[in-house]
């Protein structure tokens, strides 16, 4: 029986009552110390625990009672309970019933589909009755000091704490849809941070949108915290005009419950920690802002940004502060964005039908490196695959895409290399395209603009231009390997410590 968890605090408990979080009751510093001590729990097997520091110690030396959770997404076991299954594979079944372009024949066929028409029309998002709870307290100008938050500073060259597991909320200003990014948020001070929206994201385009329209004050609200399933999903690649809160709802098999924001009509999680409201002005001047250290494993440079003004903070009575640690692989995202790739492969299929399987490794920071399996049918299909998965959404930022055919498991990365490198002829199945690639991306000539690369590392055909025979695979009789299935266990063979 799987759970569904209502806010951050209800899954830190059950993390605790199940063994998977670990307390610590000494003091740490919030620059550095605490990002060192997560980064060693991050690279222990399986991702390392959950982590709670009672007692931050802030940037000028005092403590906060703010308490800071992280590592919360950082294993397989932990990730599927946030999204409250057994395994993130049930998801990704349940989205690809939820695509099939079958129409049902028949009655029966009809009255089948109902539950997940039915399943659909419970999840929309519901307002919250009463007062949420995120607005207990309400901090308005004057009564703040950002920071006095317990902010991260995680790497020694970081421009400053960077908040790092926000949900950041705007909206379009002609269709009023809203979009909630993750985005890390530099503080700058007691009432400003940075705003790195990335230009291929949703924020960056109600920026540019609204700088073209209204201009003036963009409103912006950035909910830290909430129930799990719903802070996982700003880092969900979702089609354009879906709704982060419907996905959530989707996800937990229940609504989201949202609240009006004090200061503007942007709708909030009702079970977030801390909410920060305010705006970005169009009309201001960029700031710079990092460097940071990054997902990709380096620091991305000074770069000009937009700044978020903070007009009002609400938040719990005794909030929780949630965050991130990025920086070079294995690190929490690993679970985060592995989510990603098992749940959004049949949209990917839904497009590309070939696909068997697809798989983006944690060595190539989820943008470096894309590894597809594909039911090849035709010359040239390993091809189709590359441009259709540079035209799909994020994908399109991929630097690497190596295409094998399906016999090959691309999760096992050392067999999808093997077989790969052993049927490529350089000249021949290596393909180089231009186009847009990650804003974190240093090594491309232009900033966000660049080449990729696709490698076509599938068995090649006649039809291809291949002339000469093409050898099998070594692989052992079923019936021996049934043989010795049997046996093995007498036979005392184990791995040497």
């Amino acid at each position: 029986m799987t759970m569904v968890f209502q806010n951050l605090r209800e899954f830190l408990r059950y993390l605790d009552r199940t063994g998977q979080l670990v307390r610590v009751r000494e003091p740490v510093s919030v620059d550095l110390e605490m990002a060192e001590i997560t980064d060693r729990a991050m690279k222990l097997p399986g991702g390392g625990p959950a982590l709670f520091f009672e007692r931050p110690v802030l940037m000028d030396g005092t403590e906060s009672d703010i308490p800071v959770a992280i590592n919360v997404f950082g294993s397989w076991k932990r990730m599927a309970a946030a999204l409250g299954v057994r395994d993130v594979e049930e998801h990704a079944a349940r989205i690809a019933d939820l695509i099939k372009p079958e129409i049902p024949k028949g009655l029966w066929g009809k009255m089948q589909m109902l539950p997940k028409l039915v399943e659909l029309t419970k999840v929309p998002p519901r307002p919250f009755k009463g007062d949420p709870p995120c607005q207990e307290v309400i901090l308005r100008e004057g009564e703040f000091d950002l920071t006095k938050l317990p902010v991260l500073k995680t790497w020694p060259d970081d421009g400053g704490p960077f908040i790092t597991l926000p949900m950041v909320i705007t909206s379009d200003p002609e269709t009023g849809i809203q979009n909630i990014g993750m985005y890390r948020m530099q503080v700058f001070g007691p009432t400003t941070t940075g705003m790195h929206w990335q230009q291929h994201k949703g924020g960056a385009g109600h920026y540019r949108a609204w700088k073209r329209g209204p201009g003036g004050r963009m409103p912006v609200v950035v909910a830290i915290g909430g129930d799990p399933a719903t802070m996982y999903t700003p880092s969900a690649p979702l089609p354009p005009g879906i709704d982060e809160y419907l996905f959530g709802g989707f996800l937990r098999r229940e609504p989201v419950y949202t609240a009006k924001a004090i200061t503007c009509d942007l709708t909030i999680p009702a079970q977030a920690e801390i909410v920060l409201e305010g705006y970005v002005d169009t009309d201001e001047d960029l700031t710079i802002e990092g460097p940071f250290g990054d997902h990709t494993g380096f620091y991305t440079l000074e770069e000009l940004y937009p700044v978020f003004h903070v007009t009002t903070v609400t938040m719990r009575a005794d909030p929780v502060y949630p965050a991130t640690l990025v920086g070079r692989p294995p690190v929490e995202d690993v679970y985060l964005g592995g989510a990603t790739e098992r749940m959004f492969l049949p949209l990917a299929r839904l497009t590309i039908p070939e696909i068997v399987d697809y798989h983006m490794p944690p060595e190539g920071v989820f943008h470096n490196l894309v590894f597809v399996s594909i039911r090849k049918e035709y010359p040239g299909q390993a091809y189709k695959v590359m441009n259709g998965l540079w035209g799909l959404g994020l994908m399109s930022l991929a630097k690497v895409i190596v295409v094998v055919d399906e016999w090959i498991d691309v999760r096992n990365t050392q067999e999808a290399w093997w077989y790969a490198l052993g049927n490529i002829d350089p000249e021949r199945d290596v393909r180089i395209a231009k186009g847009p690639v990650d804003d974190l991306d240093h090594a491309s000539q232009i900033p966000s603009f660049g080449s990729k690369m696709g490698i076509d590392g599938t068995k090649k055909w006649a039809t291809e231009g291949f002339v000469r025979p093409w050898p099998e695979m070594i692989e052992m009789s079923p019936e021996i390997k049934e043989r010795i299935d049997r046996i093995w266990p007498l036979l005392g063979i184990r791995p040497i410590d």
